[in-house]
């Protein structure tokens, strides 16, 4: 499915994505920032990922007439699949090392021809940090491992 044409200019959420991930359209920066989001929720305890949930409440993509993408940052946030975010709440963060984290995305997300995981990090990273407070940024800092805190940083 494809969407209208987006302007470069437009700073929303997905399309700092879809820009600086060098993806070909909307629904793949929203599918991989789904993958990017729960990996991230993978390795954070309950309590940082609900608080990083409350501060997430901008639309992530309001000028498409498409229905599907005109959703809140915190709904992307959220685990569409009830089984596994309820399980999520039960355990302890698992403990994924820098290289499982790119890998996860590069296999769970489908990557696109002429992208990377780490590309795909880095825009998800920079974008969300743009909607989140410097407590909540330091807060997810510490959840990440090795070289995915240093994009973490860098984004």
């Amino acid at each position: 499915m494809t969407t209208e044409q987006i302007s470069e200019s437009n700073s929303r959420f997905l399309e700092k994505v879809q820009s600086q991930a060098g993806l070909t359209d909307l629904y793949e920066a929203r599918d991989l920032c789904e993958v990017v989001f729960r990996t991230m929720r993978d390795v954070m305890t309950t309590e940082a990922a609900d608080r990083v949930t409350k501060e997430l409440h901008t639309e992530a993509q309001s000028a498409s007439d498409d229905k599907s993408l005109q959703t809140e940052v915190a709904t992307l946030w959220k685990d569409t699949n009830p089984i596994v975010a309820w399980l999520s709440r039960i355990r302890p963060p698992l403990n994924i090392d820098d290289q499982l984290f790119v890998r996860r995305i590069e296999q769970e997300g489908g990557m696109p021809r002429g992208t990377s995981g780490e590309a795909v990090i880095e825009a998800v990273f920079s974008a969300t940090k743009d909607e989140l407070s410097q407590e909540r940024i330091q807060e997810i800092s510490q959840s990440l491992p090795g070289k995915i805190q240093e994009i973490w940083l860098r984004a």
